[in-house]
């Protein structure tokens, strides 16, 4: 391979996980926890920084290193834990495209004012057009990479429309002023939509398939990890900065219910579907703002379908030969089914509640999975040395990561 190849390769991946993080889900979160935390949210932003990042490159070292996918990683050491463990990434990343194809709908809707149903199906063409080129890897590497950009900066340009307070920002970062028991839930709930399901393998997948294991490629494969750490940062900063410039200057304003809102001026002229993260910017900076953050919100739903449909179908190689050899394929119809499914049933909100319980058990699962493989010698050769800091702290995020997988099973009772 050569150097630029290599480059794109390295730099897509880290697009490419950071992109599939920061979803529609997550602006949604964003939007809400900002308007009920003020700028204490930016010390859940942090906190959950620190962990996905433990988490993110404990995963990439153990993965790449010994050039064995999650589910390989898995099955050498319990037989079958694997298979186990494909299936619930599997079922986990086509619940939560259901809901990036919604995001895609979110996004069109607060462009151009097209209605759910032919967002949906746009959001889901515009990826599947992608895998139907034999350079589909190579072409989701540039797609990530300039939607991610474009992203950063178009909620700059919304920074700047809505003039947040950065100093409070930066001190409740640190010191924040919202009680404890305010900032857990949140945190618990960032780190479980980042760095959960097929999200946390989709760059260290990515890097295995363009041969990027090994030794030799170790320090590569960190830079990568960082990369993707840090570009993921400064959107969700930017993105809560914006946002914090709303709620700050409409004190006491409800993004979830716009008819809640009459006592603010312009905040009722809002005619869009339920899109906390788009109304905001409406009634903070006007039309130009909410066209923007439509934008945003199309370009991280895009990315977020190619990611998840593209990871997902990386665990279920593991089923059978013929779907590595026919990996395209698999990946349209993986975009096909959940377009399809959003396309015909709106929200789907039981497969999302569904979604969001099986998110919350799958990392302490693989997390864990990778840190046992980290001290075994048949999976990581003779030379290989986890740092034991960096196992240590992997450890206490899989135990944070499991109380989420425990809390999550109570929301299985609203599918009945």
């Amino acid at each position: 391979m050569d150097k630029k190849t290599t480059r794109g390769a390295l730099i897509g991946a880290a697009f490419l996980m950071a992109t599939s993080a920061i979803g529609p889900g997550f602006l949604t979160q964003t939007a809400v926890f900002t308007c009920s935390l003020g700028a204490s949210f930016g010390f859940v932003i942090l906190i959950s920084l620190l962990m996905s990042a433990i988490a993110q490159v404990n995963i990439w070292r153990v993965l790449c290193y010994s050039g064995l996918r999650g589910q390989d990683a898995a099955n050498s050491l319990v037989k079958g834990l694997g298979f186990f463990l494909a299936g619930m990434i599997a079922l986990g990343g086509l619940a939560f495209n259901i809901g990036n194809v919604g995001g895609g709908a979110l996004g069109f809707n607060a462009l151009f004012g097209l209605p759910d149903t032919v967002g949906c199906l746009i959001t889901g063409l515009l990826a599947i057009v992608i895998f139907l080129s034999k350079r589909a890897k190579s072409i989701v590497d540039q797609v990530v990479k300039y939607l991610g950009a474009g992203m950063i900066l178009v909620i700059l340009v919304l920074v700047f429309l809505t003039k947040p307070p950065v100093g409070e920002a930066v001190k409740n970062t640190f010191l924040p002023s919202a009680e404890p028991g305010e900032l857990f839930p949140a945190i618990l709930t960032l780190l479980g939509g980042t760095v959960g399901g097929y999200i946390t393998f989709a760059g260290a997948h990515r890097l295995i398939d363009a041969g990027l294991t090994g030794k030799e490629n170790r320090k590569l494969v960190d830079r990568s990890a960082v990369t993707g750490i840090l570009i993921a940062a400064i959107f969700r900063v930017l993105l809560f900065l914006a946002i914090l410039g709303v709620v700050t200057r409409f004190a006491g304003i409800d993004l979830t219910d716009p008819s809640k809102n009459e006592a603010f001026e312009g905040a009722t002229a809002y005619s869009g579907i339920s899109n906390p993260a788009a109304y905001a910017f409406k009634i903070g900076a006007g039309d130009l703002a909410y066209r923007f953050a439509g934008l945003v919100i199309l370009a991280a739903s895009i990315t977020s379908v190619i990611g998840a449909a593209y990871t997902s179908v990386t665990f279920l190689k593991t089923f059978h030969p013929s779907i590595e050899k026919h990996e395209n394929l698999w990946i349209i119809g993986f975009i096909a089914v959940s377009t399809t499914v959003m396309t015909v049933l709106g929200g789907a909100a039981k497969l999302l509640v569904l979604a969001s319980a099986v998110n919350g058990l799958i990392l302490p699962l693989t997390l864990g999975v990778c840190l046992v493989a980290s001290q075994n010698k048949q999976i990581m050769g003779t030379d290989y040395r986890h740092p034991t800091w960096l196992l240590i702290l992997g450890v206490l995020v899989v135990l944070a990561a499991a109380w989420v997988g425990a809390t999550s099973l109570g929301s299985l009772a609203n599918l009945f």
